[in-house]
């Protein structure tokens, strides 16, 4: 069977992208993949070896000076009659698109030719772009059982499928945790000033002084981190990316990380006690970390919340409680099928 996949925007559309586009292509389906320049060298490197990948031109609609939107949807327009004419001639049997601007103009052109299109939603609040293809789409698939903001009105069928993640973090699914009094703080690959301003002063004020920390940050704030955690006695690992973030979450008793859906379902897959900042502006992180916290596995707190006077007070106690940490753990944990749900899904 012939597929098309489009992604795009960020590595949280691209990972669950290129995951699918891995099993179907050991399923034997003929794969070519959609994206644009920002994901373009992320997708060509990740992408399974028999698969094809097709620019787009796209961007972002939102939050931007009216001629940078029209100049968005001319782009968006572009890419959408560029895909409907590659359609005519190279028909897939099959489009599934993870959302983002990124992913409209497949789905238009299949909605064009009636190709069977499904479409999955990251979080758990469904984006501006998935809310408007999703008039053209036969199925939606959400990474989170319940989604805030679903039109009232849609032909589409809803499945609950989960979010696709690499194949080191089911493998690490279900660890124990380490109960080494180890915190892992990450504020995604861009780091997040907030983490880096409380974390540290709220360990520094710690009573519990056997924790250690490993602390991902932006890379100019390396070096002063370092500085504060050594001056404070304090054991810690800083660094500006983490290559095996399956082993870090896995080796860690305890996450503090911002809400972004990919992260949250890597929580979720392993199974860790996470307290979670959603970024203010983001409402779909608000949304995302609401979800994780309703499991019973840890805290959703908004960022004018999280003080050092609070963040101390609860490590101390949760570090003080192992067996609350690991209860914590064993509520957090979700089982994840997603890659071979979907790929069922879209295949059948």
């Amino acid at each position: 069977m012939r597929i098309f996949i489009a992604t795009g925007g960020t590595g949280g559309h691209v990972y669950p992208a290129l995951a699918v586009a891995t099993e179907l292509v050991e399923r034997g389906h003929k794969v070519t993949i959609s994206c644009d320049g920002r994901v373009d060298k992320m997708v060509r490197d990740g992408k399974p070896g028999k698969s094809r990948v097709v620019h787009v031109w796209a961007s972002g609609v939102g939050a931007k000076s009216r001629i940078s939107q029209i100049y968005a949807l001319f782009k968006i327009g572009l890419s959408a009659l560029a895909l409907t004419l590659r359609f005519m001639i190279f028909r897939p049997a099959r489009v599934v698109a993870f959302g983002g601007y990124a992913s409209v103009p497949a789905v238009f052109a299949a909605h064009v030719w009636h190709i069977p299109t499904f479409l999955h939603e990251q979080n758990a609040a469904i984006g501006r772009a998935n809310k408007f293809t999703m008039r053209w789409v036969k199925t939606l698939m959400t990474s989170f059982p319940t989604v805030d903001g679903m039109p009232q009105k849609t032909s589409a069928k809803v499945v609950y499928t989960g979010l696709p993640v690499r194949r080191d973090f089911i493998q690490a699914s279900g660890a124990k945790l380490p109960n080494k009094s180890h915190l892992l703080v990450t504020g995604g690959s861009l780091g997040a000033q907030i983490l880096d301003e409380v974390v540290p002063e709220s360990i520094a004020n710690m009573k519990n002084k056997k924790i250690f920390v490993t602390h991902q940050t932006r890379p100019e704030n390396v070096e002063k981190l370092q500085r504060f955690y050594a001056e404070h006695k304090i054991r810690a690992n800083v660094l500006s990316f983490v290559h095996d973030m399956a082993g870090a979450i896995a080796d860690s008793d305890l996450v503090i990380s911002r809400g972004g859906a990919s992260t949250v379902i890597e929580l979720e897959t392993i199974g860790r006690p996470a307290i979670i900042v959603p970024l203010g502006i983001n409402p779909d992180q608000a949304a995302n970390a609401a979800s994780y916290a309703r499991l019973g596995g840890g805290f959703a707190i908004e960022q004018s919340s999280f003080t050092p006077k609070w963040l101390s007070s609860t490590l101390d106690e949760l570090f003080d409680n192992p067996s609350r940490l690991n209860k914590m753990a064993e509520k957090s944990r979700v089982e994840n099928h997603a890659v071979k749900l979907i790929a069922d899904t879209v295949t059948k």
